[in-house]
């Protein structure tokens, strides 16, 4: 059904900042998303993300290019069907990248890793909606685009891949996924 390549890079946080987030701008996008206030991993926040940025010194940078096979690339699907299809290779190939950043957080004392988008570890939903704190504080991450980073401008500058997006009805010839380990 899909096959994977995967992409790497390093930058310094100071550059990542100048060149790569804009958290007003990113910011705008996030509100108007369902799971702006309501997902943990997701603003608003009680933080200031410019400060959190720069706690860190470096930026690993790890991408996923899931490219579907001829058989589903670029063709049209009944909604229900794009979305097991998007499930069955996003949602797996997103578990395994943030098991791989919680290791290497391990053997890089200090280190954060950020996810691959908005945190899906509650399958009966998040306790935010409900007011209630995080059931897995110690492995909720934030995603790069939630503090700000144009994930977009990240992969293309840095790793010469350009997002495709997703016209209704029709499978994308593959999906983009973004994460990254900060180092003191």
């Amino acid at each position: 059904m899909y096959s994977t390549k995967r992409f790497e890079a390093t930058i310094p946080v100071a550059e990542y900042l100048e060149h790569y987030v804009d958290v007003n701008t990113f910011l705008e996008c996030c509100r108007a998303c369902p799971n702006y206030n309501a997902i943990w991993s997701c603003p608003s926040y009680d933080f200031d993300v410019i400060e959190y940025w720069r706690k860190y010194k470096t930026l690993d940078l790890i991408a996923v290019k899931i490219m579907f096979d001829e058989a589903y690339a670029g063709k049209e699907f009944p909604e229900e069907e794009i979305q097991r299809i998007t499930e069955a290779s996003v949602k797996k190939v997103k578990q395994e990248l943030s098991e791989e950043l919680l290791d290497r957080e391990q053997k890089v004392p200090g280190s954060i890793s950020l996810s691959a988008g908005s945190c899906i570890r509650c399958e009966s939903g998040c306790t935010r909606r409900e007011k209630e704190p995080c059931r897995f504080p110690d492995k909720m991450r934030y995603s790069i685009e939630s503090l700000g980073g144009n994930v977009g401008l990240t992969i293309s500058k840095l790793m010469g891949i350009e997002l495709e997006w997703m016209e209704s009805g029709k499978l994308p010839h593959y999906f983009v996924l973004v994460c990254g380990l900060l180092h003191p």
